[in-house]
């Protein structure tokens, strides 16, 4: 009789598993194979990609095809770091590439494609999560602190305008106005640390992106071109459809006012994509994190300097930004014990949302 450890596993039950994209190339450079990671980095399916040439999929002038024949000429493995793939759909990707020469005569060639967005997910989720304890530090900090003392500084200015010249009063008013607008990103910043339970409930994600939509074309999106690429069956997520209505409203805006006004487009998607966990606080295991919402815009892209603390308050691209939506957004998604991170080119800023979704009458809740 057999047992567990004598039996060898399933060669494309091992590749269909791996989380990162295999391609296997025959001596005349068609794909003979694809893995499913392989299928969602390019964008087509195995059916559509069997037969192609590399050549078809990327650029002719791409490091990708340069590698594939440094491979075969050495007949060794081949690696190389922050190699750029540009794809006819979705983009540039930045990838570690290692080509394997295989089979008789070295006749094939397994590509690997590790894409860095994957390996940086896990960084970038404590990254946001570090964000939105310090926004609820920071906001505790500013109510105690500043808030309190400006209103001693409004009241001396209202009773120094009494007595000082006309020509003066401006100044005093300036005190005024200044206090005021103080307190009111003080009071900001208190919404965003606020941190009463949330009002949970099942949320169809889609009627919210829906609204979203519609306030962002009546206003300050009339200028965009809106795409949706929706995934109809997808079950719905425990959580607050007002602050999930905010945080999409929140990118939706960032993204139309990063591209043009002329030919500026957005893509909402939402996808089911097993295989991502994430541990959950307090709760000693880990939940796992399958439906995802993307805002894509096709403006300038994100700064890289500014890139690595965009979610930290009061961090802004904007000229008169206050640099606090994005550490608002982190906060929600945190709140809901999901994930949000971005990859920026120019040209492509895609914003992904990860959330727990009901599972048979119940949720993955963090």
């Amino acid at each position: 009789m057999s047992t567990v450890l004598e039996r060898a596993p399933d060669p494309a039950a091992l590749l269909g598993a791996l989380p990162y994209a295999i391609v296997v190339l025959a001596e005349d450079g068609a794909i003979r194979y694809v893995n499913p990671a392989a299928e969602q980095f390019f964008g087509h399916g195995a059916g559509h990609l069997r037969g192609l040439t590399l050549s078809t999929l990327i650029a002719a002038d791409s490091p990708l095809l340069s590698l594939v024949g440094q491979a075969r000429n050495a007949g060794a493995s081949v690696i190389e770091y922050d190699v750029t793939v540009n794809l006819p759909r979705g983009g540039p990707r930045l990838a570690t590439v290692q080509a394997a020469p295989f089979g008789d005569d070295d006749s094939f060639v397994a590509l690997s494609l590790h894409e860095h967005s994957l390996a940086r997910k896990m960084d970038r989720q404590l990254v946001h999560r570090n964000a939105a304890r310090s926004v609820t530090a920071m906001s505790a900090i500013l109510a105690h602190e500043v808030k309190n003392p400006l209103s001693g500084i409004r009241g001396a200015a209202q009773l120094l305008e009494q007595s000082v010249p006309e020509s003066d009063r401006e100044l005093t008013r300036l005190i005024c106005e200044e206090a005021d607008r103080v307190c009111a990103l003080v009071d900001r910043m208190g919404v965003i640390g606020d941190t009463a339970q949330l009002t949970r409930a099942p949320v169809n994600i889609h009627e919210v992106l829906h609204k979203v939509k519609r306030i962002a074309e009546a206003g300050f999106a009339s200028h965009v071109r809106f795409s949706e690429v929706y995934d109809p069956s997808l079950p719905p997520v425990l959580g607050n459809a007002d602050e999930l209505l905010q945080v999409f409203l929140n990118l939706v805006k960032n993204a139309a006012e990063a591209v043009a006004v002329k030919g500026g487009e957005i893509v909402l998607s939402t996808a089911y994509q097993l295989g991502l966990r994430m541990a959950s606080r307090g709760r000693g295991r880990s939940i796992q994190l399958p439906l995802v919402v993307s805002v894509q815009d096709n403006g300038s892209g994100i700064p890289e300097d500014i890139g690595q603390h965009l979610f930290d308050p009061f961090v802004t691209t904007k000229a008169n930004g206050t640099g606090l939506g994005l550490a608002l957004v982190a906060k929600v998604i945190d709140n809901h014990g999901g994930v949000i991170e971005f990859d920026s080119q120019p040209r492509r800023t895609v914003f992904r949302v990860m959330l727990p979704v009901m599972e048979g009458g119940e949720a993955s809740t963090p």
